[in-house]
């Protein structure tokens, strides 16, 4: 065969094959057999190795895998992957729609979907081939796992049609469908090997595999929901993926009610209803149901919270309960010196796992419970995820038991434990010598949303800190690759990572260092509101409570809890050899010469569509010139930034309130652009 006739055969094979895989996997409806099918796929690849010239990233031969990843690269999301808020009755989900009604403008419709347990993936497409699979990680930035994606049949490569975007992103769930799941653990029961506790985790497992050909045979499967996109094609979220379906991929079947629109939470409760019973006759795993609403500039006018958005909230079915015995209760002491208390239990299966601990809460809860060790107990996951005791099945109880009394003193250090007026929790106030709290400080130190020091984890910081080389995270800054040789499993080449990863995270940002810090109550969102008002680390120092008040979302306790951190001698030693040894403590001249305080103590809310900026440049360009974001008109509202289709209540309620209405042009004008 010459090569004109080689390559026209590759292009009518690919494209043959690509048709009888949608219509086998994603419609279920072949129209050949697997052999038929076996026997184009083997001459593809026959020709693609003897003409790899004409052989296409995308080809169908790609399905098989063969690829080995010894790393997977990590890609920063172009669209955060956050998580959702979760609700678990019907009194919770009126109060959210309540809360959001308030906020966007006009009758909202809802989008109703099964809550698939399973992994989270965002797929990319350029110019209707498959680009790159990136995985949740931390909703900041994952990993690229692309090959292995590529193995999952209902997942097309190159897409069908012409009406989709230049360049989108879908996103949907990866899950292990149960009739195989239980075929490969009577494999591996039969072959003598392990079987595996739950068919989620063993999909996560099978993604992070570094041969693409295990991956191929283990049969995923996956759901794609939603399009994340620049280039909108639809003004809906539920017309968005039936449009999905139209280029491809395998979307939730309207027909078998798997998405659904609902007008009022009456409806949003029927189907929530209906799936409660109709999970159980699924071929895979589901959690619960997610509600979102459905219309796009409505969700942009709700926007998000720090860690989910505002538009979409999950309805977590309930937990799987069991019973078991209660063998003991140990307490953990956290970074905070916080302590937990910890349920040991008989080990039982729970929701696909073997449960042996649970979490009690504090000393209020076992009080609650009346708990006693030889109790039978019952315990469920909530959220499905962390076990808990949630109750004692009191027939069965000992006739010589007698009540749990919660520990006085630290298990760690033994020193007294104290208890805050106000607080549920004990502590250990012995933060300077208790070694989980110092551990802990320094695991919070190098944790991925803080400094994320690269070859640097807990298990290193626990053997650094049992050899004495370490006992604050500035002394990470003094450490030499020969010091930490010498530790367990630790070679020149990890010993220099390490090293040189700590040095590199001297360039990670100030409002990052600041939440690294560790001070009580400042987290990420707080640290950033912080960074930007003051601007150095010396100028928080030197902070009152009432200037620290003064800053947005800055409360007393978040106030008081900074002025304390710095009004001990230990701390500020700490952040003055973190100084020294070269970390980021203000924001630099540059970043502050793209600041300013012209829109300073205003507040904006942001409504409608508009021409030169998108909703989140606005927001971003109120913040970089001291003004405040808020969701919703209020006598507290000095403008309503008004864009093209801005529902007509905002606009009526800021009348009514004297709010000052501008729309893109002034707002421009304000800033002197």
């Amino acid at each position: 065969m010459n090569e004109q006739a080689a390559q026209e055969r590759i292009k009518e094979l690919t494209e043959e094959l690509e048709a009888h895989n949608h219509r086998y996997y994603v419609l279920n409806d072949p129209t050949i057999s697997d052999y038929d099918f076996d026997q184009l796929l083997k001459e593809l690849e026959s020709l693609e190795e003897h003409f790899p010239q004409f052989a296409h990233p995308n080809s169908p031969t790609k399905r098989v895998g063969g690829d080995i990843t010894k790393k997977f690269p990590e890609v920063v999301h172009d669209y955060p992957m956050l998580s959702l808020s979760n609700t678990y009755s019907k009194e919770e989900i009126v109060e959210w729609e309540n809360r959001i009604s308030k906020i966007a403008d006009g009758v909202l419709e809802y989008v109703c979907e099964l809550k698939y347990d399973g992994v989270a993936i965002g797929i990319r497409y350029v110019n209707g081939q498959f680009d790159r699979a990136v995985t949740r990680g931390d909703g900041t930035k994952g990993e690229d796992i692309s090959a292995n994606v590529k193995t999952i049949r209902t997942i097309p490569l190159r897409l069908r049609g012409d009406d989709y975007p230049a360049d989108f992103e879908i996103r949907g769930e990866i899950f292990y469908p149960l009739d195989r799941f239980l075929r490969l653990n009577e494999e591996r029961e039969a072959a003598g090997e392990s079987t595996f506790a739950n068919p989620r985790n063993t999909a996560s497992g099978t993604l992070k595999m570094q041969d693409s050909s295990v991956v191929a045979s283990r049969g995923l499967d996956c759901y794609l929901y939603g399009v994340y996109s620049k280039e909108r094609r639809s003004e809906d979220h539920f017309n968005s993926v039936a449009r999905a379906g139209d280029w491809g991929f395998k979307i939730p079947d309207q027909g078998k009610r798997m998405i659904e629109r609902c007008e009022n939470v009456d409806e949003l409760m029927d189907f929530i209803n209906h799936w409660a019973e109709a999970r159980h006759d699924l071929n895979f795993e589901i959690d619960g149901i997610v509600i979102k609403v459905n219309n796009y500039r409505q969700q942009e006018e709700l926007g998000y919270t720090a860690k989910s958005p505002r538009w979409a909230i999950a309805y977590k079915f309930k937990a799987d309960e069991v019973t078991t015995r209660l063998s003991s209760v140990t307490y953990q002491v956290g970074r905070t010196g916080a302590i937990t208390p910890v349920a040991n239990l008989e080990p039982v299966q729970l929701a696909g796992t073997t449960v042996k601990r649970a979490s009690l809460h504090n000393a209020d809860q076992i009080a609650k419970l009346d708990l006693r060790v030889g109790d039978e107990v019952y315990v469920e996951k909530g959220g499905e995820i962390i076990p808990k005791v949630t109750g004692v099945v009191l027939e069965k109880r000992p006739a010589d038991s007698t009540p749990l009394e919660y520990i006085k003193a630290c298990p760690e250090c033994g020193t007294a434990l104290e208890r805050n007026e106000g607080e549920a929790q004990h502590f250990c106030p012995n933060e300077l010598g208790c070694p989980p709290q110092i551990k802990g400080r320094m695991e919070h130190f190098i944790s991925r949303k803080a400094m994320d020091i690269e070859g640097l984890g807990a298990e290193t910081v626990n053997q650094l800190y049992d050899a004495g080389l370490i006992n604050n995270m500035a002394d990470l800054y003094d450490l030499s690759v020969e010091q930490v040789l010498p530790l367990e499993r630790m070679a020149q080449k990890s010993a220099e990572n390490m090293i040189n990863g700590i040095e590199v995270s001297k360039l990670v940002p100030f409002e990052r260092v600041l939440f690294a810090l560790g001070i009580r109550y400042v987290g990420e969102t707080v640290a950033k509101k912080l960074a930007r008002k003051l601007i150095s680390i010396e100028r928080i120092k030197e902070a009152s409570v009432e200037e620290l008040v003064e800053i947005d979302e800055i409360g007393e306790r978040i106030a008081q809890s900074v002025v304390d951190f710095f009004a001990q001698e230990h701390n500020r030693t700490i952040v003055q050899r973190l100084q020294d040894a070269g970390l980021q403590f203000e924001i630099p001249e540059e970043q502050l010469a793209d600041t300013s305080d012209k829109l300073a103590g205003k507040s904006f809310v942001i409504s409608g569509v508009f021409e030169r900026h998108s909703r989140d440049e606005l927001k971003a360009l109120i913040e970089k010139n001291g003004g405040k974001n808020t969701g919703s008109v209020s006598g507290k509202t000095d403008y309503l930034l008004a864009g093209e289709g801005m529902g007509p209540s905002k606009r009526t309620k800021a009348e009514k309130l004297g709010v000052t209405i501008i729309d893109e042009a002034a707002f421009e004008a304000m800033l002197g652009e």
